[in-house]
């Protein structure tokens, strides 16, 4: 089974938005293996347009010269990444990525390039070419790149099938196919999933975007990826972040092994050099804020993709990401939940339990979503149940405000949109 646990890895697009280098890319895979593999952090991922040798920072470019091979398969653009040279594609990138123990990944739009289209390339395996099987009518609303594929047509399936076929001759294990999921394409699913098995490879598959995402969707989503995406793109922003407490509870029940929902890439670190939406900057969301994030995705068990740059973050950004609770909650616990929702005086009181997998601990997290530091006291036996023995309690992010414990109660002085996370074990 492909993501028994949420993966963890990081993603050009908070820094680069379109603009990757393979310089960049390795820059960041170095940092990765050497400060955070040993916590967890696994797979390297390049993000959207990867395939244009024109891209910029703040947007796409419409009718832009896509590299492409003869058979209308995206290539890497190699003024941007050298060693795809000589039709190489990411083989060479992804060996060095290997090198270093680590996974790559990369980012694919739905359907099939308009410029393949155009010059009616034909499909590898068939008599068929691009014009047979595009769907002029189904394309990305943001994206100019792609028309849609006509999955009446076995020339569809064809077409993914030989793009996926040559992602993973070239070692790829990570796919994020974008435009999927708003709205919901049932059959792209499938037939990007179908592609996935011919190729013979294990690549996990991540959808997005997660625009208004219906949990009616979980059968076939599990049935078909490892990830999908529950909002649009997230920022460094408090409201962006606190509108993921009611779609994380609403999926932490359905999270479940080899399938999982995603909320979204953390922006920490320096973020913003060449990207989609902002200049360079380092992430705005306070030490607490990112605190409050980075607990509530391991209590709902989201899958994390840093979008920071590596290199030239903080050491403060990096120890944030390496704080072993981090991977001890999200690869090792289960049934994470939302226990409590209380709004108070200014601001909400919001309280998520989960168990550790092979031990009798559990883990609380006690959040306080208001502008100033809330003294919270919550029943043990809303977290633990009735009848509850003694316990001790862990703080587990270090250097913050200890929580307390007694025969009845936790308290903790929890800061502005901050958290209180504590593991409880038995006496």
């Amino acid at each position: 089974m492909l993501a028994t646990t949420p993966p963890m890895g990081w993603n050009s697009w908070d820094s680069y938005g379109t603009t990757v280098t393979e310089d960049e890319v390795l820059a960041n895979a170095r940092v990765m293996a050497e400060r955070l593999l040993p916590h967890g952090w696994d797979t390297v991922v390049v993000d959207i347009a990867w395939y244009d040798p024109t891209a910029r920072s703040h947007g796409y470019n419409d009718g832009a010269p896509l590299e492409l091979d003869a058979y209308g398969r995206q290539m890497p653009a190699p003024n941007r990444f050298p060693s795809a040279a000589d039709g190489a594609g990411f083989g060479p990138l992804a060996a060095q990525v290997h090198a270093l123990g680590l996974k790559f990944g990369l980012h694919i739009m739905r359907g099939i390039p308009r410029r393949a289209v155009e010059l009616d390339l034909p499909i590898l395996g068939t008599g068929y070419t691009a014009k047979d099987v595009a769907d002029l009518d189904h394309v990305c609303q943001w994206n100019p790149d792609n028309y849609g594929l006509d999955h009446d047509h076995p020339g569809a399936q064809a077409y993914y099938d030989a793009q996926v076929a040559q992602f993973a001759a070239w070692g790829v294990d990570f796919i994020k196919a974008d435009d999927m999921q708003a709205p919901y394409y049932e059959r792209e699913i499938a037939a990007y999933a179908t592609a996935i098995q011919r190729s013979g490879r294990d690549i996990a598959l991540s959808l997005s975007p997660g625009t208004h995402l219906s949990t009616a969707h979980v059968g076939h989503l599990r049935e078909h990826a490892q990830m999908w995406r529950i909002s649009d793109d997230l920022w460094d922003r408090w409201e962006d972040v606190h509108a993921q407490f009611a779609r994380l509870a609403r999926w932490a029940p359905f999270q479940q092994p080899g399938g999982w929902a995603d909320a979204d890439m953390l922006p920490f670190g320096r973020i913003g050099i060449r990207a989609e939406r902002g200049e360079p900057r380092d992430c705005r969301l306070s030490l607490d804020e990112q605190r409050t994030l980075m607990t509530l995705w391991c209590m709902g068990r989201s899958p994390l993709m840093v979008g920071g740059d590596l290199p030239t973050s903080t050491p403060e950004t990096l120890d944030l990401l390496a704080t072993p609770a981090v991977a001890e909650v999200l690869q090792g616990s289960t049934d994470g939940r939302e226990l409590l929702r209380e709004p108070l005086e200014g601001g909400e009181l919001i309280v998520w339990s989960a168990r550790a997998a092979a031990s009798d601990r559990v883990y609380a997290a006690v959040f306080w979503t208001g502008e100033a530091p809330f003294e919270a006291r919550v029943a043990l036996s809303s977290i633990l149940g009735n009848g509850h023995g003694d316990v001790t309690a862990t703080d587990l992010w270090p250097a913050s405000s200890p929580a307390t414990v007694d025969a009845t109660e936790l308290a903790a002085t929890v800061p502005a949109h901050g958290v209180a996370w504590v593991a409880l074990d038995p006496r």
